[in-house]
């Protein structure tokens, strides 16, 4: 035994591991949740596991059941829909519960399992939002429109194998997480292993910065690409008005002005997958910057509020699983559509939004604006 002086909590007395991981000796104190702050989480959390569950099973069957649907974006969305689902039904209950408890009563061996399931799906998710990305980008700025339905489904098989052997460890005890007394959710804590360490910073790689950072240069192409192409179809020289065309009989010049529209038509397409990014990164980089802290720093790990910082941040992450279908409602007028249509006339209360153009082109097409080459 050793006895280790820590800011915020004095002495208090430990135990080293054979594994090198600091455990507690005894139940430490920390701040739990007062009953008011208990009931407005309890309010929130309980909304974001009804919509995450509701709103993403209603993605998943309108891919499944709609043949019109099963595109190979709409396979992605649905794989991505899948993840936070069943985010919602492995993970968000017994986080809600541990909340209101402010204890893990599940068991060292569902601690694991559920930590497991925590970054399988997570993973799950940040691929598929890379997989989109990568796809637009070689689109856009490519001009190469590859991803069928059936590459769809091999790349979900593969992240997903992926994902798996990532996460897996975690429920075997590799490393070997503790009973979270501090936190909602079995976490990654504080620790002196240099595997542990290893294993944190692998994961925060893999599923958070480098998927970000490969993002961010796919969507700067992407954005400079559309601006590019802009300037030079409104600068185009046989580029006049309808109306214009009309009266002159001049229709074969309407190729510019059904230009500008397929290219709004696919910048509101690119512009929602940057709504789910920019979503992801908003709700997954705190709890990424705390999990390393957390991880490295035994002061921020055993600080006594230690247990609302924890709360707050898991929930603004399982918060993105409730947004993504709603973004699809608000953004994608097909999704939109098909939601309407699977609901009964007495839940059909969700506004109308106004619609946008259905016009049905390849992806790539409008994205080429050569001197040399025409638009379909």
């Amino acid at each position: 035994n050793e006895t280790q002086r820590l800011p915020m909590d004095g002495v208090i007395p430990r135990q080293r591991t054979e594994r090198g991981t600091v455990t507690p000796t005894i139940q430490e104190n920390f701040e739990g949740l007062s009953l008011p702050l208990r009931v407005f989480l309890l309010i929130i959390i309980i909304s974001i596991l009804l919509v995450s569950f509701l709103g993403n099973v209603v993605v998943c069957l309108m891919v499944y059941q709609r043949s019109a649907m099963r595109s190979a974006i709409n396979i992605l969305l649905a794989s991505l829909a899948f993840a936070d689902m069943m985010l919602a039904i492995l993970n968000m209950p017994f986080a809600l519960v541990t909340v209101v408890t402010t204890q893990w009563i599940f068991g060292e061996v569902f601690c694991r399992v559920s930590a497991m399931f925590f970054w399988l799906f997570v993973m799950e998710g940040v691929a598929i939002l890379l997989i989109i990305s990568i796809d637009r980008f070689l689109i856009i700025v490519q001009k190469q429109d590859k991803l069928s339905p059936y590459r769809a489904k091999v790349l979900i098989g593969v992240s997903w194998g992926i994902s798996f052997c990532f996460s897996f460890p975690l429920a075997i005890g590799k490393p070997n997480l503790q009973v979270p007394s501090r936190a909602p959710q079995c976490v990654f804590g504080y620790t002196t292993e240099p595997g542990y360490h290893t294993y944190v910073v692998l994961i925060m790689l893999v599923f958070f910065f480098i998927p970000f950072m490969v993002m961010l240069y796919t969507f700067m192409g992407i954005l400079n690409t559309v601006r590019h192409n802009a300037i030079r179809i409104h600068s185009h020289t046989d580029s006049i008005c309808l109306s214009q065309a009309s009266k002159l009989g001049l229709m074969s010049l309407q190729k510019p002005f059904q230009m500008n529209i397929d290219m709004s038509f696919k910048t509101r397409a690119f512009t929602t997958i940057l709504i789910l990014f920019a979503v992801f990164t908003v709700c997954w980089a705190p709890f990424t910057t705390y999990s390393l802290v957390s991880t490295f720093n035994s002061g921020f790990y055993y600080k006594s509020d230690f247990f609302e910082i924890s709360t707050w941040l898991l929930w603004l992450c399982y918060l993105k699983s409730a947004l993504n279908p709603l973004i699809y409602y608000w953004r994608i007028k097909k999704f939109r559509d098909a939601c309407l249509d699977l609901m009964p006339k007495y839940f059909k209360f969700l506004p109308q939004l106004p619609g946008h153009t259905r016009r049905r082109i390849r992806p790539s097409a409008i994205y080429v604006c050569g001197e040399h080459r025409s638009v379909v």
